[in-house]
């Protein structure tokens, strides 16, 4: 597997991701691809959207920062037969020339984008005159925003600049941040994945599991003997916010899923 440039591969960020296929389905679905469209997949991860647009014939490229995980949607390409052009880059300076795409994707990927108002212009950069940008994001208090309200008791800060991924589940907000790059939002549409799990274990083992930033401090806390006091506060934390239905323990995760085009296009 190739090296490691971001803590997005210390965890097993692909279990997780099967867990979203679903969402990138209804992204994908919603953007109505056609073949030999240009489609670009920011932030793919392990391609899931790319991959989904490319079964529907379009010129697809996937950008991520982490090398590791694109060799895992190279693979999964290859193994359906698939043509898919997965290049490293930041969602912030991405690696494509002006109006390059007439679809835009990101599925939970441009949201953790450390300079929001970056990214949202390259966005806009690169999406054709007569293009759409699709994304999704957490909902602001959702459960996955609220997690790491807990896990922040025991990892680093974020960047002082930063602000929250969640910003971009907000429509008011992340309508704002797009028009300040010349895009306009024409359909905000909130809705529900639900996981299902054998219980408050194997969800607590998930969620740390699969997020690379919280394993990437493993060791740091297992030697301030803080790792198990982490897990049982998210344990805690996951009761808290199940449903339990018989058999099954199921989480909920409210998303926003947007569209948006370029300015011009929605008021010409």
């Amino acid at each position: 597997m190739s090296a490691s440039a971001t803590t997005w591969a210390a965890g097993d960020y692909p279990a997780m991701a099967r867990r979203l296929m679903p969402v990138a389905e209804a992204v994908v679905a919603t953007a109505s691809i056609q073949p030999d469209d240009r489609v670009v997949d920011v932030a793919t991860g392990t391609g899931n959207a790319a991959i989904l647009a490319a079964q529907y014939g379009a010129r697809t490229v996937g950008v991520d920062l982490e090398p590791a995980l694109l060799e895992l949607a190279r693979r999964r390409a290859a193994d359906d037969g698939l043509k898919v052009d997965f290049r490293v880059g930041d969602a912030s300076r991405l690696p494509l020339p002006d109006d390059s795409a007439d679809v835009v994707l990101s599925v939970f990927g441009v949201m953790y984008v450390n300079d929001h108002d970056a990214a949202a212009r390259e966005l806009s950069r690169v999406c054709a005159p007569s293009g759409r940008v699709l994304l999704t994001a957490w909902t602001p208090g959702c459960l996955l925003p609220a997690m790491g309200q807990v896990l922040g008791r025991y990892l680093p800060p974020p960047p002082a600049a930063g602000a929250p991924p969640s910003r971009w589940g907000d429509p008011e907000q992340v309508g704002r941040l797009l028009a300040a790059a010349d895009l306009r939002i024409t359909s905000a549409v909130v809705h529900r994945l639900e996981l299902s799990f054998a219980g408050a274990d194997a969800a607590t083992s998930l969620l740390i599991d699969s997020a690379g930033h919280v394993v990437a401090e493993r060791d740091r806390l297992v030697a301030q003997r803080r790792w198990e006091a982490l897990r049982a506060d998210l344990r805690s934390f996951v009761v808290d916010h199940a449903v339990v239905d018989g058999a099954r323990f199921r989480l909920g995760l409210e998303y926003l899923l947007l569209t948006a085009a370029p300015a011009s296009a929605v008021t010409a």
